[in-house]
């Protein structure tokens, strides 16, 4: 989309040009009028040849021609009033046959006679945010925002012409100076995306059909996140996935689902927001999204008791109770563990068989402290394990225990009583023989 306004700006440079074209050089000397505060002086040609040469430009069909008439102008006449509309021309002509690098150059020179040149300003900026030149694009962007605020509008040019060039080229500048506001902090891994997000936003409010300036505005609100303005986020997510085209939407859908998924909770109304941003532009002042809060761990601990029984919970749940629920839920499972015989398996940490009374182990029961090696269990065997049954560190271990005690934090039960638990060996097949001849 940008590309196609930034075409229409150089062909309307023609035109608005065109509008005010020189008058051939009068007989004598015009007295100079008071110029308009809100317009620049008017311009004039008092040399023929001044002006002949620049209508011979201006006039010529072909495009290298034109060309070849302007270049020729600028440099026989480098002091001339018309300089800046006769560089503007030339550059739409580089611009109409391709040539990227002259239509630049021209910009830059453009830029020299008139620092607030619109027209150039844009050509400049997003042409570097084309080449991925992100900084000096957004150098141009911010100048050109200035620029809009103060340049002077050129003398007889339309009131109605001169807005939407504003207007036009402001998209533009919001556009690259978002853009650049964005790759900075992306590539500094930093958290503040306020500025892009508010030339972004700008962006899309004046052209909210632009793909690339609404992908980078919803990016840049949930660049940081969950935050509230994952919101805005979302829906400028959805609303890139309607308009893409090709697998970059499906990319751009599945993107944005995950994240409303993680914010959400859920996809539950997923589609219906796709639905929404299809006709949808901008989200509006009410428009909100639930965002799901996980429960703390005392409330999964509350309703872990409340849904099963202790005598059925793992070990990790028995720990998540005890360490994180609230008294009466700790009290409740302690109760019912303290003293009473427990078989279950666990991963030994570490063996010690130094006493001849009996053999201590330390082991991890939950799968998080497996992972971590970390010991959650303190068990003393109620005798010495008989060296040929003594079984490894870093492995499984089947046992009975009996808990005496706990620390909450870092979570430790204590278990005495303990005795090994033994797989019976699996029955041997029947031999089957063949029968005797």
């Amino acid at each position: 989309m940008k590309k196609i306004v930034l075409a229409m700006l150089l062909v309307a440079a023609v035109a608005a040009v065109a509008q005010t074209t020189p008058a051939p050089a009068p007989a004598a000397p015009a007295q100079a009028a008071t110029p308009s505060p809100q317009a620049a002086p008017k311009k004039e040609m008092k040399d023929p040849a001044e002006y002949n040469a620049y209508m011979g430009a201006e006039q010529q069909t072909d495009d290298n021609a034109k060309i070849s008439g302007f270049e020729a102008f600028v440099t026989q006449f480098p002091n001339s009033s018309y300089k800046e509309d006769a560089l503007e021309l030339l550059m739409g002509a580089y611009q109409k046959i391709g040539n990227s690098a002259k239509t630049m150059d021209t910009a830059q020179r453009v830029l020299q006679v008139n620092p607030c040149n619109l027209r150039a300003l844009a050509v400049l900026a997003y042409t570097k945010q084309q080449a991925q030149s992100f900084p000096e694009a957004g150098q141009y962007g911010e100048k050109g925002l200035h620029c809009v605020d103060t340049a002077t509008k050129p003398a007889g040019t339309p009131d109605a012409d001169w807005e939407k060039l504003k207007t036009q080229t402001k998209t533009i500048f919001n556009g690259a100076a978002g853009l650049a506001a964005f790759q900075a902090q992306a590539q500094a891994k930093g958290n503040d995306y306020a500025k892009a997000e508010k030339y972004l936003r700008a962006a899309v409010e004046a052209d909210p059909t632009n793909l690339l300036d609404v992908y980078d505005l919803a990016l840049a609100y949930l660049a940081v996140g969950p935050t509230e303005k994952d919101v805005d986020g979302l829906f400028f997510i959805a609303r890139a996935s309607n308009l893409a085209q090709g697998q970059g939407k499906e990319q751009i859908a599945k993107f944005g689902k995950s994240r409303y998924t993680k914010y959400h909770g859920s996809d539950e109304g997923w589609s219906d927001l796709l639905a929404k941003t299809n006709t949808t532009a901008l989200p509006a002042a009410d428009f909100t999204i639930k965002q799901y809060v996980p429960p703390t761990l005392a409330e999964q601990a509350a309703d872990l008791v409340k849904s099963k029984k202790v005598e059925e919970m793992s070990f990790a749940e028995w720990q998540l109770v005890l360490s994180e629920g609230k008294p009466e839920d700790a009290d409740k499972v302690w109760t019912t563990l303290k003293g009473k015989p427990l078989q279950m398996q666990a991963h030994i940490i570490t063996i010690d068989s130094s006493s001849k009374t009996a053999t201590k182990l330390t082991l991890a029961g939950s799968q998080d402290d497996i992972d971590a090696k970390r010991a959650d269990i303190d068990l003393t065997m109620s005798a010495a394990i008989p060296p040929k049954q003594m079984p490894k560190e870093d492995s499984d271990f089947q046992f009975q225990g009996t808990p005496s005690s706990y620390v909450a934090k870092p979570f430790v039960m204590t278990m005495d009583d303990g005795a090994l638990l033994v797989q019976k060996a699996a029955p041997k097949p029947p031999v089957h023989r063949k029968p005797a001849q």
